[in-house]
């Protein structure tokens, strides 16, 4: 006998393996099937029902964001026009920018392939300023796009 018999094992770690005159009868196959593809439909309607809710909440969340820039646009719109012609502006320098990076690119092809360090200075020369760059057109972009509901 060992040592562990004596000791209370948790629920955990039991299983019954004694036959139960008393208990349930089996259900069949069929029914058994039945009853999963049941519990399958519900948790695909509750499923369905939580992204109506989140689809919901951020139709109302982008609804709010768009309301209030279209209120900021409605109290500046000189400042909205100076983002828009600043962003077609910086638009175009981007447009050299990424002429200019892509050039590099095919001059450098090999070196960029086969050296780890010459990868790194390429992704330390033009990632911050590219990076940068997006995230100013970005803005200047989304402040200045479309038209003022105000009458000018």
């Amino acid at each position: 006998m060992s040592s562990y018999e004596h000791e209370p094992l948790s629920p955990v770690f039991r299983i019954d393996v004694s036959a139960d005159s008393e208990a349930e009868p089996r259900k069949p196959k069929d029914q058994i099937m039945i009853d999963l593809l049941r519990h399958l439909i519900a948790g695909q309607q509750q499923q369905n029902r939580l992204l109506e809710q989140m689809i919901q909440q951020q139709n109302a969340a982008n609804e709010q964001r768009a309301s209030e820039l279209q209120q900021w646009k409605d109290a500046n719109p000189e400042l909205a026009r100076s983002c828009r012609t600043a962003a077609e502006t910086l638009s175009r320098v981007q447009t050299r920018f990424l002429d200019s990076l892509t050039e590099e690119i095919a001059d450098s092809e090999d070196s960029l392939e086969e050296s780890e360090f010459m990868l790194n200075e390429f992704v330390d020369r033009f990632g911050p300023r590219l990076a940068h760059l997006n995230g100013v057109l970005q803005v200047l972009a989304q402040l200045g796009h479309g038209e003022s509901t105000q009458a000018s």
